[in-house]
Order: C-alpha cells, then sequence, then structure tokens
C-alpha cells in the first residue's frame, strides 16, 4: 500500500506483514518508553511477598539479632516500571516502499547500519497508532541472527522479591490446606 501526501511524496507506511524484507534506510534517535505495571499483579506479588516478610521480622525479632533488612523499594517505585529504549527504524523493501517498525531494547552498536539488507519478524503492538515492534533481525548482510531484549515486569520486580512471594505464596497454600484438612 502506497500512501501518498498533498506534496505527492511517498509517506512512511506501517507493514501489516509479519515478515519484512528490505533494507536498512535509517535508524532514528532512540527515546525511553515505560513498561506498564498491573495493579493486580504487583497486589498479589507484594501481598504474597509480605507474608514471608512478617514471617522473617518475626524470627529476627525472637533471636533478637540487630541487623535490618535490605532496602525494599516502595510502592510508588514498582508501579512505575522500568524503562526500556525504543529505536524507530526505516526499511526500504524490493517494491520501494518506506516502512516504519520500532526495535525495543538494545542491540551492539556495530549490529545494524543503513543499506544492511535485513528481514525481520515483527509483532503487532497493543497500541494500534504504534509501528509494529521488532522481535527478530537476520542482517542477510552480515549474517547476524539478533533479537533485541527489554526490561519485564519480572525483572523489573526482580529475583528476591519474585523468590519472596512464591515462599509466601506457598505458605498461604500450605496453610490454607491444613485448614481444610484439619477442618
Amino acid at each position: 500500500m502506497v500512501v501518498m501526501d498533498s506534496d505527492l511524496r511517498l509517506r512512511v507506511v506501517h507493514p501489516t506483514q509479519r515478515i519484512l524484507t528490505g533494507r536498512v534506510v535509517r535508524l532514528l534517535e532512540g527515546y525511553p518508553r515505560e513498561v506498564r505495571v498491573g495493579q493486580p499483579v504487583l497486589v498479589a506479588v507484594l501481598t504474597a511477598a509480605s507474608v514471608v516478610g512478617l514471617l522473617m521480622l518475626l524470627v529476627r525479632s525472637l533471636l533478637s539479632t540487630g541487623g535490618g533488612g535490605g532496602a525494599r523499594r516502595g510502592w510508588k517505585d514498582l508501579k512505575k516500571g522500568p524503562e526500556f529504549l525504543v529505536t524507530p527504524l526505516r526499511v526500504r523493501d524490493a517494491a520501494g516502499l518506506l516502512y516504519e517498525v520500532e526495535l525495543h531494547g538494545h542491540l551492539p552498536q556495530s549490529a545494524l547500519h543503513p543499506a544492511d539488507h535485513v528481514q525481520l519478524t515483527l509483532r503487532r503492538q497493543p497500541d494500534p497508532d504504534l509501528p509494529p515492534r521488532v522481535e527478530r533481525i537476520v542482517n542477510v548482510t552480515t549474517g547476524q541472527l539478533l533479537t533485541p531484549r527489554t526490561a519485564t515486569v519480572w525483572s523489573h520486580l526482580g529475583p528476591p522479591l519474585l523468590l519472596q512471594a512464591l515462599l509466601g505464596a506457598l505458605l498461604l497454600a500450605g496453610v490454607a490446606a491444613c485448614s481444610v484438612v484439619t477442618g
């Protein structure tokens, strides 16, 4: 689909296909975008983690060790979500159409250059106004297979908090199972 504006020049369009093959025209300036953290997910994780936190606090007070726990991030910090780099990428296909896609996350600096022949695997974004994001890049020019990685909600919450939440959920499930069996 070719879109013309009033000056009869070709405009950049968003691709609709899953695989796009073409040449890199330009990597635009990147900017940060925030990953949204859903409140129900955050409440569930923090509730389960607080069970183990309270248990650890009780054990610490019984043993009367003076050392406090590590600094915990607050609700506001956890709710904000991680930021990741978004780099708009323009690609021209064999028919001469100019497409814009988004590259989320980081790649090595030497991974893509203008005029590189690439095959992109794309995924639609939740917001239909945004161009599709790149899931995988095959740089035919250099023979590299590239997969950009972004921060996720789980990496933002962190392994210690998730482990504590898992232990809290298991503890709550154990208490519930015991009350059902003995009840």
